[in-house]
C-alpha cells in the first residue's frame, strides 16, 4: 500500500500553470491531465458522513466457478452495501476501469448519496481481478454486452442478499468512466428483463468508443521521453523526483493536501504528465491480462496448464504483462476469442459494438438518462464530445474543465449527482 501511495504521489508532481480560477465554476485545476491525477483538493470536497450503516457483501455469482490456487484468497464477488433504516430509493454504482467496490471515488459517491437518504450498493469494475475471477462468465473482460450481462447478474445476486433487510421505493443506476458506458448497457438489458425497472441512470465521464478512448490513453505513453520502451527508466526518474521533494519537504502524510502542495511545485512537464497517465493505465491493464489469462488457461502470459501456487513469484509474469499494450490485448487475445464465438465477425464490427453509438436510438429516446462530462476530458475527441452533447441534449451537464474524473468529488458535481436522483419526473416504467 505504501508503494502504491508513493506512486500516486509521484504522479502528482505537476506544473503549476494549469491552476486557474473560473468565475462560473469553482473547480480550480484547468489542465486536463493535471486534474485527472490530482482530483479534488480536500477543502473543496463537501463534508460527508463518517459513520454509516454499511456491510460488505460477498456474492457467489457463479456457484460452480473453479478458481486456480493462486487466487485462493478470492471467496466471492465483493460489493459494499450502505443502507437506510427506512424505505428509500436504491442506487447501484459501477466502478471505473480496474477499480474495486471500495475505490475512493466510488465511496465518495456512496457517501454523498447515503447522506441524501439513498440505499447504495457499489460494484467493482468487470475489469477488476475480483470480478474476472468471481463474476465474469467469459473471464475475458472488455465486451460491453457481456460485461453488462455479468453486472446485471451480480446486481440480482446482491439484491437477493439484501432484499429482506431493507425497503426500496425505486431502483437507480450510475457509473463513472468505463462503468458509465456499462451502466447504459445494463439499463438497456433491464428493459428486457425488467427486474429493476431503473428510474434514473446517470453516466459520468463515459467514453463514447472504448477502442478510441483506450487508444488515446495508449498514445500518451509515446509522450514519455524515449517512448513506451523507456517506461521503466521514466518511472525511476519520476520516483527519484518525488523522493527528493519528500526528503526536503518534511511532510508526514501523503494525502490530498500534500498532493496538491507538490503539484504546485511544477516538477513535471505537461507531456510527462500524460505519459504517467498512460503508464498507470498500462499497469492496470497488466493486472487484467494476468487474471484473465490464468482464469482461462489461455497460455498468453502464463504457460498453458502451469498451476501457479500462492508461494510462486509473479514478478516475471507482471513484467511481461506490463509490456503488453492494449493493441496486443485486443488483437492477440480479445478479438480472436470473440471471432471464434461469432463467425464472420470483423475487427471493425467488434470495435463499433464497444461503443455507445451501438445503442444510440435507446439512449436518445430514454428520458431516464443523464450525462455528466467535461469539456477537456482527454479520452474524448472534440467530435465525440459534440456527439454526446447532441445525443443527450438537455439531459447533459458539460463542465468547462475537470479532465477525466478529476472533478468527480468536487462539491458542485456531487450536488448535481444527488439532485439528479432526487428530482421527480421519470417514473418506474418510463422509457
Amino acid at each position: 500500500m505504501r508503494l502504491k501511495l508513493l506512486f500516486v504521489a509521484c504522479l502528482a508532481l505537476l506544473p503549476q500553470q494549469s491552476i486557474a480560477a473560473d468565475g462560473s465554476y469553482g473547480y480550480p485545476i484547468k489542465g486536463s491531465y493535471e486534474a485527472t491525477i490530482i482530483g479534488t483538493p480536500a477543502n473543496l470536497i463537501p463534508d460527508l458522513p463518517v459513520k454509516m450503516h454499511t456491510r460488505q457483501l460477498v456474492l457467489d455469482v457463479i456457484p460452480d466457478r473453479r478458481k486456480p490456487p493462486i487466487f485462493f484468497y478470492d471467496k466471492g464477488l465483493l460489493c459494499t452495501f450502505a443502507y437506510q433504516k427506512q424505505k428509500a430509493p436504491l442506487v447501484f454504482l459501477i466502478a471505473g476501469a480496474g477499480a474495486s467496490d471500495r475505490a475512493p471515488k466510488l465511496l465518495t459517491m456512496m457517501k454523498a448519496l447515503y447522506q441524501a437518504g439513498f440505499h447504495v450498493i457499489t460494484l467493482p469494475s468487470p475489469s477488476h481481478a475480483n470480478f474476472i475471477i468471481s463474476a465474469s462468465q467469459s473471464r475475458i473482460p472488455g465486451d460491453l454486452t457481456e460485461d453488462s450481462a455479468d453486472l446485471y447478474r451480480a446486481m440480482e445476486a446482491a439484491w437477493k442478499q439484501v432484499e429482506g433487510d431493507i425497503e426500496v421505493s425505486t431502483f437507480n443506476l450510475a457509473g463513472y468512466s468505463l462503468g458509465a458506458s456499462q451502466a447504459a448497457f445494463v439499463a438497456k438489458l433491464d428493459e428486457e428483463r425488467k427486474v429493476f425497472n431503473f428510474r434514473k441512470v446517470l453516466m459520468i465521464n463515459p467514453p463514447l468508443s472504448l477502442y478510441s478512448s483506450v487508444t488515446r490513453i495508449e498514445e500518451m505513453l509515446k509522450q514519455i521521453p524515449g517512448g513506451a520502451k523507456k517506461q521503466g527508466i521514466f518511472f525511476n526518474k519520476m520516483f527519484t523526483k518525488f523522493s527528493e521533494f519528500y526528503r526536503y519537504g518534511n511532510f508526514v502524510a501523503i494525502n490530498d493536501d500534500f498532493l496538491y502542495t507538490i503539484y504546485k511545485e511544477g516538477l513535471f512537464s505537461h507531456e510527462e504528465t500524460g505519459g504517467l497517465i498512460g503508464l498507470t493505465f498500462r499497469i492496470n491493464l497488466a493486472g487484467l491480462i494476468f487474471a484473465s489469462d490464468v482464469m482461462t488457461n489461455s497460455g498468453y502470459v502464463v504457460p498453458q496448464n502451469r498451476v501457479l501456487r500462492p508461494t510462486d513469484s509473479l514478478f516475471d509474469y507482471f513484467l511481461v504483462s506490463t509490456h503488453l499494450s492494449f493493441y496486443d490485448y485486443f488483437n492477440e487475445y480479445f478479438y480472436p476469442h470473440f471471432q471464434k464465438l461469432r463467425p464472420g465477425l470483423t475487427r471493425e464490427a467488434l470495435i463499433e459494438s464497444e461503443s455507445l453509438r451501438s445503442i444510440e436510438s435507446y439512449l436518445s429516446s430514454s428520458a431516464k438518462f443523464g450525462l455528466m462530462a467535461n469539456q477537456n476530458d482527454f479520452i474524448l475527441t472534440t467530435a465525440e464530445l459534440d456527439y454526446l452533447r447532441q445525443l443527450f441534449g438537455a439531459r447533459a451537464k458539460i463542465y468547462p474543465h475537470g479532465g477525466h474524473l478529476g472533478n468527480l468529488e468536487y462539491k458542485d458535481n456531487l450536488a448535481y449527482m444527488v439532485d439528479f436522483f432526487k428530482k421527480e419526473g421519470v417514473s418506474h416504467d418510463e422509457h
